[in-house]
């Protein structure tokens, strides 16, 4: 069972200063790197998350790369030996700068979002709530909430829910609720559609 004490970490794992919600899980041989990881969120395994806030309710699929970091496109060489000085010779000094700038561009995915197999979500995106990134695809700008982007970069293919319902959704923002109220509306996430949802619990 899951705990909201202490995130469940699968093997292989490296986690750096990064703080998690209740309930969540990590699968395995996952990197995560100066990461917020919401409540009930998890991922399975072999994903990457740099440098991001990854909301409530999260779902990630394997192979997940959130926030994946750039490359010097303007310097006469892209490759890392630029910023990972220190690597390659004993006189110098890894580029602080570099690292400083990478780390504050932080990467934004929303409640109830579903992250699809080996989707890519690039520096400084939010993904909106409620959103759904498919499998593959490659996120180079915002997602609107309740959308569902596919594709090579990632576009729109249809609303999740039409714009009201999405609307009402975010201004209940069920996500909030306490683990006994959700664990008491249970059968009704399980049952109802989210307009008699909604309708039910006064979105």
């Amino acid at each position: 069972m899951l705990s909201e004490h202490e995130p469940k970490i699968a093997e292989g794992c490296r986690i750096e200063t990064t703080t998690f919600g209740r309930f969540v899980e990590i699968g395995a041989f996952t990197d995560i790197l100066n990461c917020e990881i919401g409540d009930y969120s998890y991922c399975s395994r072999r994903c990457d998350f740099a440098n991001a806030r990854i909301g409530k309710f999260v779902n990630i699929a394997s192979g997940v790369r959130v926030g994946a970091t750039d490359h010097p496109l303007d310097t006469a060489s892209l490759h890392h030996f630029l910023y990972r000085s220190a690597s390659y010779w004993e006189d110098a000094e890894d580029d602080a700068a570099w690292f400083e700038k990478r780390a504050a561009r932080v990467t934004e995915i929303g409640h109830d979002t579903w992250l699809g197999h080996n989707a890519q979500i690039k520096p400084e995106v939010t993904v909106g709530h409620g959103a759904v990134v498919a499998s593959g695809a490659v996120v180079t700008k915002d997602v609107a909430p309740y959308a569902i982007v596919a594709g090579v970069p990632a576009a729109k293919i249809r609303d999740r829910q039409p714009v009201e319902i999405a609307e009402r959704l975010m201004a209940l923002a069920w996500w909030d609720w306490g683990h006994h109220q959700i664990r008491a509306a249970l059968e009704d996430f399980r049952a109802l559609k989210a307009e008699a949802f909604l309708e039910k619990y006064g979105g």
